[in-house]
């Protein structure tokens, strides 16, 4: 850490008197006004790629393959602190009246980062798995290698072995912080714990040439030479049978006998000491608000009640004579919402979608994303437990933005929301709002990769609402699907605070579930369990809709005749990823610059 902070320094102090356009410069960037200010967001992007390579590697930048930080260790959070702190006091050198439109937001977006992960930092992390979120499920795609790490050259299958030697580190350092949890009486709940097991299980209790960690060396390219095919499979036989397979051993047989005994009966962030605190940090890291548990759980009661009334529409559209939970139960088993018999009829499906809408998306967007774009589907090792995803693409557009689709059962694949899940997490949800932003030339180095859920989540429900102007839900059921959607994101507000500030048991969220929507159970029963693992994550997808809907509604009001939704849409996406309050005041802004007096 001491050579990223000198350099740092060094550079600053070149730069920081450096004034554009008081020295009467012309940048050859006009979104530049403020070298010094641009030097220290360079910076900050650069040094934040030497903390985290995984960023690195995900964002097509290659420089750290090889290495993987223990991001458990005190060392490590020490270099977190000092990383936050000093860019955080540097950014406060620069005087706004200095600096753009542009760079005062970036200053805004830096100064939010650094203070909320500071905030964060001040909690104890004792539960690195779970079965949804954690490293172990991120390091097992990359080991697939049809993920972000290369296997193209010698040069990428050494890269992984060396990363794979530091990840050792990390699954005991794992092990270690859940046993300190224990003391703590900071665990996992049972029924969390069961579901990582069998993860781990799969690594551990299988054999080297089957394991998920051969899979590189099974898909050696052909220009491979027989030297270097056998130099790499010894490589890797010896960091998989004498590291990777003892540590997830040691692992798993201490998650299955001691950590399970000692795991919470409780479901909520409220059964830990100083849970509270902790779920009212998360409430603000995902919803980039300062609202509070009992003010979302009503907003949540509110949705749920109106969406009801649109699903009973529906309901009565499609002649169905039972009342609402009855219909759920319908649209849960109905076999012609089943026609899939094989996974790839499920592929096909979503990009018959994808070409079906495409001819309206530029009446809606003027500018859309080059980068490419695929459906696949989820890996097997993950697919039990998985909810549907996007992956981005690199910066540099070489590897495509991926929609990964669960479908661990095809017989009981149920397509009823698959028109609007495709709009949420591919076109124009996340595909388009990830790429337009990474692709976006004026905006710096570290806002093209920044992740705030209420925006970029908030965003991919907004666009769920597009369908019937984008030619989809012509099928009830298919509308319906977007109702089903948009109610999971309600019952999420109320869940979501109902476990972890209510007091609620994953039965009775469950049970709420099921009266209110029409996935299946086991669907429902996996999705109280990433609530009960991430608290707070699910209460931005709600939240950011509601916000942009709210906007756009402003926009449309004010502006009348000359409310232009291709340009509505362009200022949203324009922006990147931001919290919510900087969106709020742009977009505000625009209204009242094109409002007539």
């Amino acid at each position: 850490m001491k050579n990223i902070i000198i350099a740092f320094v060094l550079t600053i102090g070149l730069y920081t008197q450096a004034q554009l356009r008081t020295n009467g410069e012309v940048s050859s960037n006009p979104t530049i006004h403020n070298i010094g200010f641009m030097t220290l967001l360079a910076h900050y992007y650069d040094d934040g790629l030497k903390l985290n390579p995984l960023n690195a590697t995900f964002q097509g930048n290659n420089s750290y393959n090889d290495t993987l930080p223990n991001f458990l260790s005190e060392s490590y959070k020490e270099k977190l602190v000092n990383y936050y702190q000093t860019y955080l006091e540097n950014a406060k050198k620069f005087d706004n009246a200095q600096l753009s439109e542009s760079e005062l937001m970036s200053k805004s977006i830096l100064k939010w980062e650094c203070e909320v992960n500071l905030e964060g930092l001040a909690f104890e992390q004792y539960t690195p798995i779970d079965q949804m979120w954690s490293m172990n499920l991120m390091m097992g795609q990359l080991a697939g290698g049809t993920s972000a790490q290369p296997f193209k050259t010698t040069d990428d299958y050494v890269n992984w072995s060396k990363r794979l030697e530091d990840y050792e580190l990390w699954l005991h350092s794992a092990k270690s912080k859940m046993q300190a949890g224990i003391t703590a009486k900071n665990v996992l709940p049972k029924s969390l714990i069961i579901k990582v097991l069998p993860q781990l299980a799969s690594v551990a209790n299988t054999e080297f040439e089957d394991n998920l960690f051969y899979t590189p060396v099974k898909n050696f390219p052909a220009d491979f030479s027989d030297s270097d095919k056998e130099r790499l499979t010894e490589i890797y036989r010896t960091v998989i049978t004498k590291k990777i397979i003892p540590a997830y051993k040691e692992l798993h047989d201490f998650m299955a006998t001691e950590y399970l005994n000692a795991g919470r009966e409780t479901s909520g962030i409220q059964g830990i000491p100083g849970g509270d605190a902790y779920y009212a940090h998360q409430i603000k890291l995902y919803t980039t608000t300062n609202m509070t548990a009992s003010e979302i759980h009503e907003i949540g009661l509110k949705e749920v009640a109106r969406i009801s009334a649109e699903m009973k529409a529906v309901k009565k559209q499609v002649g169905f004579k039972g009342n609402l939970k009855a219909f759920f139960k319908e649209v849960r088993n109905k076999k012609e919402l089943m026609p899939f018999k094989d996974p790839q009829e499920v592929i096909d499906n979503f990009n018959a979608i994808h070409k079906k809408m495409m001819p309206k998306v530029n009446a809606l967007f003027s500018k859309q994303p080059k980068t490419p774009f695929e459906v696949r589907r989820t890996e097997a090792f993950r697919e039990a437990s998985a909810s549907a995803e996007y992956n981005p693409g690199s910066l540099d557009g070489t590897r495509p933005g991926i929609f990964y689709v669960p479908i661990p059962e095809i017989t009981s694949y149920n397509s009823y929301s698959d028109e609007d899940l495709f709009l949420h997490e591919a076109i124009p949800g996340h595909h388009f709002q990830i790429s337009l932003t990474q692709e976006n030339e004026n905006l710096p180095e570290f806002r093209k990769t920044l992740w705030y859920s209420a925006y970029g989540e908030g965003w991919a429900l907004y666009t769920e609402s597009l369908g019937k102007e984008l030619g989809l839900y012509t099928d009830p059921y298919q509308y319906f699907g977007m109702l089903g959607a948009e109610m999971h994101r309600a019952i999420r507000l109320v869940i979501d605070t109902g476990l972890h500030s209510k007091g609620w048991s994953r039965e009775k969220a469950i049970q709420y579930s099921l009266d209110n929507e029409a996935e299946s159970e086991a669907s429902i029963t996996s999705e109280i369990e990433r609530y009960m693992a991430n608290p707070g994550q699910a209460l931005s997808y709600k939240i950011g809709q509601l916000k942009i809907m709210e906007l756009r509604a402003k926009a449309e009001t004010k502006l009348g005749n000359d409310f232009d939704i291709k340009v509505f849409h362009e200022k949203v996406l324009e922006v990147g990823c931001v919290p919510l309050a900087l969106l709020e005041e742009k977009i505000l802004n625009w209204i009242t610059a094109n409002t007539k007096a």
